[in-house]
């Protein structure tokens, strides 16, 4: 599996941002998609996750302000992001994998894209 997250960028406080990640897999199998990110000097923290029965979860502190999405090809997945905070800021990741029990784990995905740069101020 190849993913390709976009949509990065720069946006002052309480500002939006979607992120997308395509993903190029085998259509015959399914996936449940996450999102993490990283900052400096820190480990990569689970920000939510589409599993494949379609159940959606999200750390504490984006809840309300984060909104994943998968389209119905199930080959893209979006991050919504609303109210912006600059402790938002940092690189996020899309991940996949195919058992997703610990899905705040990163360990728990095998399949990563190479990161989109979010910075907000």
């Amino acid at each position: 599996v190849q993913l390709v997250e976009s949509g990065g960028g720069s946006v002052q406080t309480g500002g939006s941002l979607t992120l997308s990640c395509v993903a190029s897999a085998d259509r015959d199998s399914d996936y449940c998609m996450a999102w993490f990110r990283q900052r400096p000097n820190s480990e990569r923290e689970g920000v939510g996750i589409f599993d494949t029965d379609g159940t959606i979860d999200y750390e504490d502190s984006v809840k309300g302000r984060f909104t994943i999405t998968k389209d119905n090809a199930k080959t893209t997945a979006y991050l919504q992001m609303t109210s912006l905070k600059p402790e938002d800021s940092a690189m996020y990741f899309c991940a996949a994998g195919q058992t997703c029990g610990n899905w705040w784990k990163a360990s728990e995905f095998g399949y990563w894209g190479q990161g989109t740069q979010v910075t907000v101020s």
